[in-house]
């Protein structure tokens, strides 16, 4: 085919269906900001076909200077773009690795990318062009962008750019930021690559005789298993290739890598580190061609701020110092947003509630199960976003690496690296971003068992239930340092029980194979709000579309629960024992908050008989029996049924059954209900010791369901979903029937 004839039928592709590009690097390299800058808010996360690592994608407008014939068709307006995992190789050790390789060959059956865009940090060549000297073997074409160039000059680094586009044999198109000259000239790049395609023609060098073989296996096998030139090279050495399950399924393909690799041990060539010798050569000469290094022109302040910064000591000094700035942040910053959410949604509750005054089956429907479903979602997002926009500021500058690399200490015995504490610090304040930001996690086995024990930490949810439960029973008889100890030993008890747990997981149950932990330390920068901004967008945004769905749907599922069936009976023999003596206040001209408050206890009790007759308070008496032997009664027990949309229901509902109304952690009303509260036999219902058996419970207790809807969606599984909340209710079961039958033994009450 003609050059002319090639150009015409790329650019009929374009005019037929979006050009996909493949956004490829190492890590650290700035993909994020090309990224970024490329697709602005029009991204979208998802998950590759059957694993769990993210595969994010977006789209772009190809710019200026398209032909008339490509603006009249809407569905071409955009290109594709799919940002691949940051690898140093494609030579798979990783699902990342093998996604990216997979993904530019179009295996299994996909469309291969029409144009590869390579990141190459301008600070790094050498580490850099290993993985582009792979990318080029695909046979891709590929348009370089280059970063970092900014910090060039400090480095003490001089780059001949147009020097390096000869070397690569494809356009460099630096890139700092969002600059808009050099976006515009990546833009245009990217058109005339698309209308022209062009594979660049990089020789690094291998053995003669083994190149010969590497290209023959190449095209034998191209009609059967696409695969890159590097690939057939180790095809030809390695039996337990990741390509050879899909090579075993066809017999002329294996019979091909056999006889190719017959061949080659005829031929006396054993040695594969070959090849990574010659890719190294063809660096070197590449970089005595385009680059000069002098003596760097600032003083390396960030090599001072290390010998602090990762120090044993100051370094673990300074961590706790930022990531107590960190929490503090996502703890108190939140705080007055989340207040705005919950005020909007209880003056819409009060507007459709007096709206539907008449209706008041859908008054229910609307207020306790729509518009709060509505807002347990809307409650979370102000610490997500938060929270995601200190993670990626800290990552921006640098410094999340070196404290990943000081926290591998503590939790490396664990079968966690250093990368965990930002999950489980997160979880503190919320498990939702706290699971979420297990995405910086590399290993997938790892991701998955930082997932499962990020929901021991005990967040803000249980503080109100711990508040509670100690300003009632604890406090009033221990006094004021028991209370703190209490309070700290509630918050402790989930991270002592979480190590042991992540070491089951990892080494009994996921088998997560032992690695070292290997982490770049980047250099530190100045961060990018664009980035900042965007990951905690992405962030707030999926939560809402995907697991904010299903936290809705669990909503109405348990107003259901708690409001059916509601049988006329009930509430009209509560009403007749009230009425008369209503009557009887108007008659005797009572003052008007005594009224109202005779008028309030009877509201009260009629919600709380009609909760009590529910699906919900049957279901609680029904399984009563099994929390019996932890001290809990039927009223506890639906407490904590009751309480799965979000821990701190537990507080509302028990209001409702004790006849208290709207109640808070701090109401003296319901605490003085709990402490009179008796059983049949005439002993209290609450004592210290069911007290620190249920505040136990709900430490340990994954009694949450926004935290299972965000696990299920961040492993795209329910079935580990399920797990956690088997496993973690267990514990919590477990933990509670020692302490209360221990206490027991030893006479406490």
């Amino acid at each position: 085919m003609s050059e002319s004839a090639v150009a015409q039928a790329a650019r009929s592709a374009i005019t037929s269906q979006n050009p996909l590009l493949a956004l490829v690097g190492n890590p650290n390299t700035g993909k994020t900001t090309v990224f970024n800058a490329l697709c602005g808010s029009r991204q979208r996360v998802g998950n590759y076909p059957g694993v769990t690592v993210d595969r994010k994608s977006g789209a772009f407008d190809l710019g200026d200077g398209r032909t008339a014939e490509l603006v009249e068709h809407s569905d071409v307006i955009d290109a594709l773009l799919v940002d691949l995992p940051g690898l140093y190789s494609l030579r798979p050790a990783s699902p990342d690795e093998e996604i990216a390789a997979n993904l530019l060959m179009g295996r299994p059956q996909g469309p291969r990318p029409d144009l590869v865009l390579f990141v190459l940090d301008a600070t790094n060549l050498k580490r850099n062009l290993f993985l582009y000297s792979q990318v080029v073997e695909m046979g891709l074409p590929v348009a370089v962008v280059l970063t970092m160039t900014d910090l060039l000059e400090d480095r003490g680094i001089q780059l001949d750019v147009a020097a390096l586009a000869r070397s690569l044999d494809a356009p460099v198109f630096p890139l700092v930021g969002r600059e808009s000259a050099q976006l515009t000239a990546l833009l245009a790049g990217t058109r005339a690559i698309l209308a022209e395609p062009h594979a660049p023609r990089v020789r690094v060098g291998f053995p003669q005789s083994l190149e010969g073989e590497a290209v023959a296996l190449e095209t034998a096998l191209e009609p059967l298993v696409p695969l890159g030139r590097f690939e057939a090279a180790d095809l030809l050495f390695n039996a337990h290739h990741y390509l050879w399950p899909l090579i075993e399924q066809n017999s002329a393909a294996r019979q091909l890598v056999l006889e190719h690799r017959e061949r080659v041990l005829k031929e006396g060539i054993h040695n594969p580190a070959s090849i990574a010798v010659a890719r190294y050569r063809w660096i070197d000469s590449v970089l005595q061609t385009v680059e000069e290094r002098t003596a760097p022109t600032k003083a390396d302040w960030s090599a001072r701020a290390d010998r602090i910064l990762t120090h044993r000591i100051f370094g673990f000094l300074a961590f706790a110092g930022i990531m107590l700035g960190v929490f503090q942040a996502i703890y108190s910053w939140s705080a007055p947003l989340m207040d705005g959410v919950e005020f909007s949604m209880e003056f819409l509750g009060e507007y459709a509630g007096l709206l539907l005054a008449d209706l008041p089956a859908l008054r229910s429907l609307v207020v306790d199960g729509i518009i709060a479903g509505v807002g347990s979602v809307l409650v979370f997002l102000p610490q997500i976003f938060i929270l995601f926009a200190l993670v990626a500021f800290l990552e921006d500058s640098g410094y999340l690496a070196r404290a990943a690399f000081l926290m591998d200490r503590l939790l490396g015995w664990t079968g966690l690296n250093g990368r965990a504490f930002i999950p489980l610090l997160s979880s503190f304040a919320c498990a939702v971003p706290g699971v979420m930001s297990a995405r910086v996690m590399p290993d997938p086995r790892a991701r998955m068992a930082t997932v499962l024990v990020a929901p021991l930490m005990s967040c803000s949810a249980r503080l109100p239930v711990y508040l509670l439960l100690i300003g009632a029973f604890i406090e009033p008889r221990f006094g004021t340092t028991a209370a703190v100890l209490a309070l700290f030993g509630m918050h402790a008890l989930g991270l002592v029980v979480a190590m042991p747990v992540a070491f089951f997981l990892n080494r009994g149950v996921l088998r997560t194979p032992p690695m070292a932990f290997l982490l770049e330390i980047p250099p530190y920068r100045r961060p990018r709000l664009y980035n900042v901004f965007f990951r905690a967008y992405e962030a707030g945004k999926k939560f809402l579309i995907q697991a904010g769905t299903i936290i809705f749907v669990l909503s109405i599922l348990i107003w259901a629960m708690s409001y059916f069936p509601r049988p006329d009976s009930v509430g009209a023999q509560i009403e007749s024992r009230y009425r008369p003596l209503i009557a009887a206040a108007r008659d005797a001209e009572v003052a008007p908050d005594l009224l109202t408050e005779l008028e309030a206890r009877r509201d009260h009790e009629i919600a709380g008989a009609y909760l009590a007759q529910s699906i919900l308070g049957r279901l609680g008496h029904a399984v009563q029996p099994v929390f019996e032997p932890l001290g809990f009664n039927w009223k506890i027990t639906v407490g904590i049924l009751g309480a799965f949309p979000a821990r701190e229901v537990i507080i509302s509902t028990l209001g409702i059954i004790y006849n208290v109304g709207e109640v808070d952690e701090e109401s003296v009303s319901l605490r003085e209900r709990l402490q009179a509260d008796q059983r049949p036999d005439g002993s209290a219902v609450f004592t210290p010791l069911v007290a620190v058996t249920l505040m136990v419970f709900f430490a340990l207790c994954s009694q949450c369901m926004s935290t299972l809807a965000t696990v299920r969606r961040e492993l795209n599984s329910t079935r580990w979903a399920a797990f956690l909340f088997i496993y973690m209710t267990a514990l919590a079961y477990i933990f509670g029937l020692v302490i209360y039958q221990g206490g027991l033994l030893l006479g406490l009450s």
